[in-house]
This record gives structure tokens, sequence and C-alpha cells, in this order.
């Protein structure tokens, strides 16, 4: 089943989808996070839900709209609302069906929130697993953004920039993007808790800063040979799904 609901808490609406097959017998929950200019409903997290939730009897996939995407209603993206809706999904997992250990899988500019919430809050998953994640996300948006939208920038204007769709963002942002360096940070002593898949034709976040930030931090690294960005090709998909079920069985 699908379903979509609200939690109304700390001045924030986070709106959210479940998919489970009985909502009176959760007991195991994988929080995900979607990328930049996506949402709650975006094909990636679908596909993920369709396969994760027959897996394993009593498992649940809860899916929610960072701020300013989807249908939330904020108007500046900024990343301490993204860490406060993070945090505000984790509690409602633990009150609403005491889960106190869920998994968690981010995609892209996901991946980098859910890396930096890491680093930030003592590892408050019990896995995590990212798909392509955007280790240096301040650089993959710098590099798509024109002189003339960086002079409105720094006339303190916000200006439209994305891959597939454009959202919304402001020097504030782009200036915290640029000072949570995840490049900066050791995630050493979460290296048995974090996996990454990265698809070798990665057209938007370079593969290879994977291929160093895993090393850096001895992080297991699954490259799918041939995938993009958004894995298009359904085969490529399943396997990196496939490998992202797995770890969090383990």
């Amino acid at each position: 089943m699908e379903k979509y609901f609200d939690i109304n808490e700390q001045g924030a609406s986070v709106r959210c989808k479940l998919y489970c097959t009985d909502t009176r017998s959760i007991e195991r929950v994988i929080v995900c996070c979607h990328g930049f200019g996506g949402n709650k409903d975006s094909r990636g997290i679908q596909t993920f839900a369709q396969r994760a939730v027959p897996k394993r009897k009593g498992t649940a996939v809860v899916a929610f709209d960072w701020p300013c995407h989807g249908e939330d209603g904020r108007k500046n993206l900024l990343l301490e609302d993204c860490d406060l809706y993070l945090g505000i999904v984790r509690d409602y997992v633990r009150e609403t069906w005491g889960v106190e250990d869920p998994c968690a899988y981010g995609t892209s500019f996901g991946g980098y929130l859910l890396l930096k919430y890491l680093s930030e809050h003592q590892s408050p998953f019990r896995k995590v697993a990212l798909r392509c994640p955007a280790i240096d996300m301040y650089d993959a948006l710098m590099g798509i953004i024109d002189e003339d939208k960086r002079a409105k920038l720094d006339a303190g204007k916000t200006v439209l920039v994305g891959f597939e769709r454009d959202v919304k963002v402001s020097k504030l942002f782009l200036d915290g993007l640029r000072a949570a360096d995840l490049r900066q940070r050791s995630f050493f002593d979460y290296a048995d808790d974090v996996m990454v898949v990265h698809g070798t034709a990665d057209e938007i976040v370079d593969y290879a800063a994977s291929i160093t930030f895993c090393d850096d931090n001895v992080i297991p690294l699954v490259a799918v040979e041939g995938a993009d960005h958004i894995f298009h090709d359904p085969e490529k998909m399943a396997v990196a799904i496939a490998r992202i079920i797995d770890f969090f069985e383990r």
C-alpha cells in the first residue's frame, strides 16, 4: 500500500509518503532521501520501495520532500531546514512505529545531506546506502550556474538552478554548501555502516569523487558499469537496488 501523510512539528510541515504492506506490522523502516529537484514520488524511490517492501515482512519505506521540493511550502532552501526535516522524519519513525534504528537511502543531493547529517548527529541510522552521492555538492551546482546568474546571486537575488528540474537557490544556500565540505570531514568511524553505489558513466556527479571518498574513509564502493546518474537502464537499477537491500539485510 501507499499512503501520503504530513508531519507537523517544530514549525515545519514535512510532506511524506509511506510504502508498506500493513501499517500495523511495521518492524523495519528505510528512510529515503531524493536528489536535487526531485520529490518523494520520484521513480527511483518508487522502484526501490516496490522491491524492498516485499523482500522481508514488516519492512516499510518512508520518503519525504526536502524543503522547497515537491509539495513543500517553504520559500527559501537552507541546509539547516534540510537537517531539520530529516531529524523530524527520523524522530517520527521512532515514536510512531518504535523503530529505534532505521536504515537510510539517499541519492545525489539526498546522499550529500545524509552524510552531512551522519557526521553531525553521531550515526542516527543503523545503515546508510548512497547512490551517486554528491560528495561535492557545491561544485556540482556551481558548475551549471552561468555568469549572469552568479551576478544575480552576488546581488542578493535568488536564481533557478537544476539538472532535470530547477530549484530556487540563494547565495546563502551556496555558501552553506561550500562551508559544509564533506571532503574535509572524516567518516572512518562509520565505515562499517555506510556503502556507496555509483554508475561509472555518471554525467552529473563525478564518479571519481566517490572513489576518492570511499578510499579515504574505507567505505565499500559498488561500481555499476555504464550506469548514468539517474540509472535509466532498469537492469542497472535492479543491480544497484539488490546490492543496497542486501547491505541493509546484513
